[in-house]
């Protein structure tokens, strides 16, 4: 969670689902506990948000070994009827991006 603003809030733009997404387009290997730790959330939250994302078909987990990896599906549409027709792709392009590198466009993961 966020702390405070000046007015006294502490609510974040993005919802706990938005934010283990855009990890997930970050890091496709990234561990739950690596999940949580950047969504700022618990490892048992982080893991009931992995299974509603793959669920509703954002991502999909691959098995190799003892690690999973996750694939997001760029061309899933967003939930809310306020965003009807529009697809999650380019607002992780944007989201994801490499923080130090202002020229990649997006991730190469999806």
């Amino acid at each position: 969670m966020s702390p405070p603003d000046e007015r006294g809030g502490s609510w974040t733009l993005l919802t706990g689902h938005g934010h283990v997404l855009v990890e997930i387009a970050r890091n496709p290997q990234a561990r739950i506990r690596d999940l949580a730790a950047a969504a700022g959330i618990t490892e048992r939250t982080a893991q009931a948000i992995v299974t509603d994302l793959e669920a509703a078909g954002y991502i999909t987990r691959t098995r190799t070994g003892r690690r999973t990896r996750y694939t997001v599906n760029p061309d899933r549409q967003f939930r809310h009827s306020a965003q009807e027709g529009q697809t999650v792709g380019p607002l992780l392009d944007v989201l994801a991006a490499d923080r130090d590198d202002t020229t990649n466009p997006g991730p190469d993961s999806r």
